[in-house]
């Protein structure tokens, strides 16, 4: 083993638990943003509310129907009239509502931060990161 191998690997090392230690920053920093803090205050308003609650299990329960009925060849326009009018009660619901603008919101200030730190790679960072089983 060369000298210049060792250097280099000293130099990887070094540069692998400084991007860890940023990394740690990143997330503490995040969490303070106004749009997480926002986002997580609407989420834990959704999980309280009862008829929040209630629509999404109703939604979910009718989404899960019309997914079966898609299945097997079954499903008819008034089944999907029938589900989108479910996700517009849920909608509705304000605690939903402001759910799903604040989720929005963190949304976009994630993927700016996302595009700052994929600038200098040749890679998108937050796709990478995300794995295979992105949506």
């Amino acid at each position: 083993m060369s000298i210049e191998s060792t250097e280099s690997d000293d130099a990887g090392m070094e540069a692998a638990a400084r991007a860890t230690e940023l990394a740690s920053e990143l997330g503490t920093a995040l969490s303070e943003l106004d749009s997480y803090r926002r986002f997580e205050a609407a989420k834990e308003a959704v999980e309280n509310s009862e008829e929040a609650q209630e629509k999404i299990r109703e939604f979910e329960r009718l989404r899960e129907e019309f997914q079966m009925a898609r299945q097997t060849g079954d499903a008819s326009n008034e089944d999907l009239e029938r589900l989108q009018a479910a996700q517009q009660e849920l909608h509705d619901v304000p605690e939903m509502d402001e759910y799903l603008t604040a989720q929005s919101e963190m949304e976009m200030d994630l993927e700016d931060i996302n595009r700052m730190i994929s600038a200098p790679l040749a890679v998108d960072f937050g796709e990478k990161a995300g794995g295979c089983c992105q949506d």
